[in-house]
């Protein structure tokens, strides 16, 4: 096979490769396509270069610089938050509205705090629709009692 041919076999795999990673994201073909489209397009413009030890040393020379940007890349557009929880103790003091009435002792009343729903219990029965105070949490678990 002629040095030409085999530089444009390689453009076309590092194409296919950078589309591949364009459809899905985070596989890291980007490093590998960059490489092969550099190298087929310098064997495409000189083929004796296909088949010297120079190719291998341009494709290192070309790799770590794109290793280095395309991690740089994904770490700006996978930039970290921190998670977002709910812990119960953080909604003592806070006031909701019982959507399910409440009793002593069992945790089959519930609680709308903001846009969250939560079980409650209380030390007296609590009406659907009263309005109520977070008293304690157990675990993911209210206490409320009424707002007066």
């Amino acid at each position: 096979m002629d040095p030409f041919t085999i530089a444009v076999i390689l453009i076309i795999i590092g194409a296919v490769l950078l589309i591949i990673e364009a459809f899905s994201p985070g596989a890291f073909l980007v490093i590998p396509g960059t490489v092969l489209v550099v190298i087929g397009v310098i064997g495409a413009l000189f083929p004796k270069m296909v088949i010297s030890w120079e190719l291998p040393v341009i494709a290192l020379i070309v790799a770590i610089p794109t290793t280095l940007i395309t991690i740089k890349m994904y770490q700006r557009l996978g930039t970290t938050e921190k998670p977002t929880t709910m812990v119960a103790d953080s909604l003592i003091g806070k006031t909701g509205i019982v959507t399910k009435a409440t009793q002593s002792g069992n945790m089959k009343g519930k609680v709308r705090i903001g846009s969250d729903t939560w079980s409650a219990t209380s030390d007296t029965p609590i009406d659907e629709g009263t309005e109520v105070i977070v008293d304690s949490s157990e675990g993911v678990h209210v206490h409320v009692k009424p707002i007066e």
